[in-house]
């Protein structure tokens, strides 16, 4: 599932009778489907079962001002006779600011990065909230757990396919790492350890590996911005590439090298090639576009 907010607004309105969307060099791609219509949309991914997805969404047509976790059946939202499509099942509190849901395994909770219990906005950066940390709750948007407590920023999750493990950015050691923890928040382990932020890991099919983002600062100039906009809780996210280890952090290897931002990777279900959205190919920053890799680093291809 991927966020294409920017291209495809239509603000609540009814979608016209025709509205797929399919450009002949999109050979991998069948049956695409929009499946909301207004504000931003994002970070959508599938319940164990395929059957649901879990996402964050500040559509203001929801009574939203900012991000908030809901979930819904994977299929087009018909509108109603006033041209309105129902809200989504909510299932964060509507307080505070939310991001990076999850299912977990049994279908029945899912987890999310909230700051609702602390309270609390040139170039392009990312705030890395200290505020956020991450909570379990059930499909009826109870909180059951609070899985992460530490004054740091603490987001990012998503769980092993095994069932077993959640993986989640922190700032807990002052630089912003990858680590993982049982499904109860116990046995918090630390995965990377190299300067640059680590973040929005995925697990690969056997649970083995983890795919992410992640940026190097190596120049001078560059380590001291870096360190700069850490110090004020920010990230500027416009130079990624993607990095695979296994769990426990050994293997590490570079797997892109293309310049820009190179976001959103996740597995082919074979284990043997990676999908993820850059920007790689576009003078100005967008449009983001889905590309195929190798593991290896081989084989790219555009796929949207």
């Amino acid at each position: 599932v991927f966020s294409l907010s920017s291209f495809l607004q239509a603000q609540n309105k009814p979608a016209p009778a025709k509205q797929t969307k399919h450009y002949k060099k999109e050979k991998h791609l069948k049956k695409v489907q929009q499946l909301t219509y207004g504000g931003d949309n994002a970070e959508a991914y599938w319940s164990f079962d395929s059957k649901n997805l879990v996402f964050q969404s500040n559509n203001p047509g929801w009574g939203l001002s900012c991000d908030q976790i809901f979930t819904m059946v994977a299929k087009e939202q018909k509108p109603n006779k006033q041209g309105i499509r129902n809200t989504p099942n909510l299932l964060s509190t509507g307080k505070g600011r939310t991001t990076c849901s999850y299912y977990m395994p049994d279908g029945k909770s899912v987890i999310y990065a909230s700051t609702h219990l602390k309270g609390k906005n040139g170039k392009y950066v990312w705030m890395l909230y200290p505020e956020f940390d991450i909570f379990q709750a059930d499909l009826k948007g109870n909180v059951l757990k609070q899985l992460t407590e530490t004054p740091h920023y603490d987001a990012e999750a998503t769980v092993s396919p095994k069932g077993d493990k959640i993986v989640f950015t922190s700032m807990r050691t002052g630089d912003p790492e990858l680590f993982t923890m049982n499904l109860d928040g116990s046995d918090v382990r630390q995965v990377t350890k190299e300067l640059g932020y680590d973040g929005g890991a995925f697990f690969s099919p056997d649970g083995t590996k983890l795919i992410f983002r992640a940026s190097r600062p190596t120049t001078p100039d560059e380590i001291t911005e870096y360190k700069s906009l850490i110090a004020q809780d920010m990230v500027q996210p416009t130079k990624m590439e993607l990095f695979m280890c296994n769990v426990d952090g050994s293997d590490l290897k570079q797997i892109t090298k293309l310049g820009g931002a190179n976001w959103a990777p996740f597995m082919h279900p074979s284990g043997n090639k990676i999908l993820f959205s850059s920007n790689h190919m576009s003078p100005r920053g967008f449009p983001f576009n889905i590309f195929m890799i190798n593991v290896d680093g081989t084989g790219l291809e555009q796929i949207t």
